[in-house]
């Protein structure tokens, strides 16, 4: 059986697998590509000079996956305890005292651009999703031991785990979109849009602690618990979510024993702001910095759900057989053990989105066929903010054909590239190119799409 936290973490993919019919984050690859109108992502001021249509969903479609300690093999099979992962030494041994994971998915329904004058109109609607998660060494340790664990080697026995954090946002998005050359050096760019939360979570486990003491003859055994054996589980833990059609379901005394999952809607509005600056510094030479996704969603009421435990639970010869009751079940880190409450005077909450900030300089050679470019990003997102800093060069020998590589410093300790090619409508692109099981970051951008005209 899956433990709590790999439940939980299957609704929220379940989830985005629903919303991914409808609907990158930024690929920096792209910053240095001059008629690719994706770079815009990373800041709205940097335009094409032609129009577009997306091919709606297909147009406009990234997804990526990043950890800080495992392989993407690793990260699908760490979180099924029934292949047996948890025992391997080898994947153990990798793991860091904090172990982080995100994912994103991004895709477009609707995504158009076009010149008007001076002007650069853009309209785009989409969906996007976010999941990370700091899991410490501790969890793996945990669920290692219920592996090993019988009923007579439970005395002096201690689990500890701290730190355990899981974060989900998903919403969509409609934005239009505005650039426009302020002077001969200068292009500003804008993008409004307005949000329609599809949900949101965000768990902490701040300690789950289990001790037992003097059980000698066996946790079954009655004569261990008379004899002064005993067990202490201490519980402290919060979960906010805001999800339309999740329902916590309770005991007799209000202790939360399973959730269910019923439906897809939206529990939340918001609205957020993208802005950018391109300087011309001399006809080869461009400096740019943006903003994105500047932002909230306030989540209703109806929709919000706030459980919490903090508590000390003592077992002795009066009550041991709940203990057994609880450690005889097939997943040990469950709503019994958590102890889970509601709190029936929850709110409604407000959450500010994963704002981007990006910084680059990009340099064009041989009427700009060819070009150099340097990119520094930072993206706030939850449980732990990433940062990235990207090489990235492009050759341009015609209109319809644009070939980028990339060299980023940071998230893949320098142990991956990127690349991007615009081949007449279709684009396809990856900050960090799939080397294998052992990737513990990759992603994949993909893109169609029709030109328009031409600025006048």
């Amino acid at each position: 059986m899956k433990s709590l936290f790999s439940r939980f973490l299957g609704v929220l993919l379940l989830i985005g697998s629903v919303s991914s019919t409808v609907s990158s984050q930024m690929l920096r690859t792209s910053f240095v590509m001059k008629d690719v109108h994706y770079r815009m992502q990373l800041n709205p001021a940097l335009v094409p000079d032609r129009g577009y249509v997306d091919i709606p969903i297909v147009g406009n479609f990234n997804f990526g996956v990043s950890s800080n300690a495992l392989g993407s093999k690793d990260i699908i099979e760490a979180f099924n305890s029934e292949s047996g992962n948890f025992s391997s030494d080898v994947l153990y041994d990798r793991l860091k005292k904090n172990n982080d994971l995100n994912m994103h998915f991004k895709a477009d329904a609707v995504s158009v651009g076009w010149w008007r004058g001076e002007n650069f109109w853009s309209i785009s609607v989409g969906m996007r999703m976010d999941v990370g998660a700091q899991i410490p060494k501790s969890m793996f340790t945990a669920l290692r031991d219920m592996e090993d664990l019988t009923a007579n080697n439970w005395d002096n026995y201690r689990m500890n785990i701290n730190n355990e954090k899981v974060n989900f946002n998903a919403y969509s998005e409609m934005g239009v979109g505005f650039a426009r050359d302020l002077s001969e050096r200068v292009t500003f760019g804008a993008k409004l849009k307005m949000l329609l939360g599809m949900g949101n979570l965000n768990a902490t486990i701040n300690a789950i602690n289990i001790e037992t003491n003097g059980l000698n003859g066996g946790i079954r055994n009655p004569e261990s618990w008379a004899n002064g054996g005993n067990a202490k589980i201490q519980v402290d833990a919060v979960m906010e979510s805001s999800l339309s059609g999740m329902k916590f379901l309770k005991d007799e005394d209000g202790t939360i024993y399973d959730f269910d999952y019923n439906q897809f809607g939206i529990a939340g509005y918001g609205g957020a702001i993208d802005l950018g600056l391109a300087f011309h510094a001399t006809d080869n030479i461009t400096l740019s910095a943006a903003v994105s996704d500047l932002g909230f969603i306030s989540w209703a009421k109806s929709s919000t759900s706030i459980i919490s435990s903090e508590e000390t639970r003592v077992y002795d010869r009066t009550n041991y057989l709940d203990f057994v009751s609880l450690v005889d079940q097939d997943e040990l880190l469950n709503y019994e053990l958590f102890g889970f409450k509601h709190d029936e005077n929850a709110k409604g909450r407000t959450t500010s989105l994963y704002s981007a900030f990006s910084a680059g300089a990009e340099v064009g050679v041989l009427n700009d066929k060819l070009t150099f470019g340097v990119l520094s990003t930072t993206r706030l997102l939850k449980p732990k903010t990433l940062s990235e800093i990207t090489f990235a060069a492009a050759i341009r020998p015609a209109s319809w054909f644009d070939l980028a590589a990339s060299y980023s410093l940071l998230q893949s300790n320098g142990k991956t590239f990127g690349v991007a090619l615009k081949l007449g409508p279709l684009f396809v692109g990856s900050d960090y190119v799939y080397l294998g099981d052992d990737s513990m970051v990759a992603d994949i951008f993909a893109g169609l799409t029709i030109p328009l005209g031409k600025k006048n």
